[in-house]
């Protein structure tokens, strides 16, 4: 049987996408293509993943105002926030701690709620 076998990318709807793009590559760390889009690939990630930001008024989410959260995995979640906190960056307070990871949320410039995790290995059943 078919299946999907992982995220192929995430796409938001931006003010800005330029500007967006570069917020999160400085304050996340995300690596830039030379087409603008960031994405994932090489040895540190599993499969490529990419995560692109369009115009406001672009058509390829249809019709609708469709909204997205992403989840980026992070190495060290207590580090990543003292950095985005010394950055200006809005975070919730609020943190999770499963038996699979850590978990913490901030916002980007344009006000989208952002999830943080930093896995410790196992998964839940």
């Amino acid at each position: 049987m078919a299946k999907v076998v992982g995220i192929g990318g995430v796409f938001l709807k931006a003010k800005d996408p330029q500007g967006l793009a570069a917020w999160y590559g400085t304050h996340l760390g995300v690596p830039q293509m030379d087409d603008g889009a960031l994405a994932f690939d090489g040895p540190d990630s599993i499969g490529m993943t990419v995560f692109a930001h369009f115009p406001l008024d672009t058509r390829y989410f249809g019709d609708g105002a469709q909204q997205a959260m992403i989840n980026f995995r992070v190495d060290e979640l207590d580090q990543l926030l003292a950095q985005l906190g010394a950055a200006g960056v809005r975070i919730d307070p609020k943190r999770e701690d499963y038996s699979y990871g850590r978990f913490a949320w901030i916002w980007d410039p344009e006000g989208n709620r952002v999830e943080l995790w930093q896995p410790t290995g196992g998964f839940p059943s």
